[in-house]
């Protein structure tokens, strides 16, 4: 018989629990991909998502996967090689070139937009520097918030200077740097500013910079002539049923929005922000500093930031997150770095609760109890309304909205409303924004709406009142502001 000594028999001893922690760190995972599976299965069984998903955890990819269909007149569906667009994802890019061009003293942070822009009026832009643009506290008024944007701009082409000359004799709605306004008009003006930095195009300058490097060959600017192999078809939804989305230009959302991505290559764009490929830790540190403080997050370069808890987490970890939207997509990105974990949802088919998928996703990594979806109950509503009118809606709404079968979200019914108005439907899409003021008291954003409804009604009176209620409750959006303004001159 052999007699081990003492060392063989502690090599003996690894080789034997070594496979049980192996065997231990693979089932944790395969559990909670199956959780995470189980999850988002049920919300495409309910309509609620329909695209692409990565999770990652602890530097390891534990489940990316297609839901759905990426076209539906084909039956092709989506997988993870799918390319979807990303809308505002787009601006961490921007920010990104940005940095890198500071680094190499190409631009600072702090002067004035004149200083690259010399046409961009001085008036305003001596009072805006590039940080301004980055932390979405310029005071430059959102262009895609505009009065009829959608209706009368989004299907003509226009180039650089067309897009920035829209927006460009606008006053602006505060002082820059004192307050926090999202601005898809600032990112625009950064494009500009790399352009002439560089001497060359955004797009030219977005893959030398950044998607070569990287090997991000499923990463691009959607030109919409061009043949893109595995392009998504964007989609809306209404009741049960889908559209094929309205057409946009891609020449508008620019340098704000308009990248189309994988969840695959997001991925190593998650592991090329944490290793530190492209900038310096240094520069890095000041891309991702919080500025402007919105709740629990806080606005940074192209991400918000703050620390999050998932679930009943004992302690709350940093992330860094940014959406999208943009005509039958959307999409939401969550990176935690200090655990190297990255969650990835890009959708197709129009707005759906991504937020609500990430904090279930979330609490599941963390190990804490998490909420199977429901039925959504704006889905339901709209089925209703386009087999059987208004009223049938409201019904069905006052009847199922305490159900324990149904879920109502905030953006949803917000989403609703929006159809109705952009298909003139004006007076059904107040009643819509109305079922959710009540729903949502607390939300500046759905006194809002109501009061863009009003205003394309003609109902100065309720507008102004309805803008003025939902700055009261949620100073930054100021768009409302600038409306008041001109309703009270105009009433004066």
């Amino acid at each position: 018989m052999k007699i081990y000594t003492s060392n063989s028999f502690r090599t003996l001893y690894l080789l034997l629990i070594l496979p049980a922690f192996i065997f231990l760190g693979f089932s944790q995972n395969s559990v909670k991909a199956e959780k995470i599976d189980e999850l988002i299965s049920k919300y495409e069984e309910y309509k609620q998502f329909n695209g692409s998903l990565l999770v990652a955890e602890k530097g390891e990819v534990i489940l990316k996967k297609g839901y759905g269909l990426a076209n539906m007149e084909w039956n092709i569906p989506n997988g993870t090689d799918t390319k979807h667009r990303v809308g505002s994802i787009t601006k961490q890019f921007t920010s990104m070139l940005i940095m890198q061009l500071v680094e190499e003293n190409k631009l600072e942070l702090d002067k004035p937009i004149t200083t690259y822009l010399k046409d961009y009026p001085k008036e305003t832009g001596d009072q805006i520097s590039i940080h301004h643009l980055l932390s979405h506290t310029s005071g430059i008024p959102n262009m895609t918030s505009f009065p009829g944007f959608f209706e009368d701009m989004s299907r003509d082409p226009y180039s650089v200077r067309e897009l920035t000359g829209v927006f460009a004799d606008s006053s602006l709605v505060f002082k820059p740097g004192e307050k926090f306004a999202y601005s898809n008009s600032g990112y625009i003006l950064l494009g500009a500013i790399i352009e002439e930095a560089t001497g060359k195009p955004y797009e030219e300058v977005l893959h030398e910079r950044i998607l070569d490097p990287l090997n991000m060959k499923d990463t691009g600017y959607d030109n919409f002539e061009k043949i893109i192999k595995n392009r998504s078809t964007g989609y809306e939804q209404r009741g049960s049923k889908f559209t094929n989305s309205k057409y946009l230009d891609m020449s508008i959302p620019y340098a704000a929005g308009s990248i189309y991505s994988t969840v695959e290559d997001l991925y190593k764009w998650h592991k090329a922000l944490l290793n530190n490929d492209l900038i310096s830790q240094e520069s890095k540190d000041i891309m991702f500093t919080a500025h402007k403080k919105l709740g629990s997050q806080a606005s940074a370069y192209g991400w918000f930031v703050g620390d999050q808890k998932f679930g009943q987490v004992n302690d709350s970890v940093f992330t860094t997150v940014h959406s999208g939207g943009i005509n039958g997509y959307n999409a939401l990105i969550t990176r935690i770095p200090e655990d190297d974990a990255l969650i990835v949802l890009l959708n197709n088919t129009g707005g759906k609760p991504l937020n609500d998928m990430t904090e279930a996703i979330g609490r599941i990594l963390y190990d804490e109890d998490y909420k199977m979806p429901k039925r959504s109950l704006v889905v339901a509503m709209m089925e209703e309304f386009y087999d059987n009118g208004l009223a049938a809606a409201n019904e069905f709404y006052a009847k199922n909205k305490d159900s324990e079968e149904f879920e109502l979200n905030e953006g949803e019914m917000n989403s609703f409303g929006y159809e109705l108005l952009r298909n003139q439907k004006t007076d059904a899409a107040i009643k819509i924004f109305k079922l959710n003021v009540i729903a949502f008291p607390e939300s500046g954003n759905v006194y809002d709406s109501l009061a863009e409804a009003y205003l394309e009604k003609g109902d100065k009176k309720l507008a102004l009142k309805n803008y003025q209620r939902s700055v009261e409750i949620d100073p930054s959006i100021t768009n409302a502001v600038q409306i008041i303004k001109n309703l009270q001159e105009g009433t004066e």
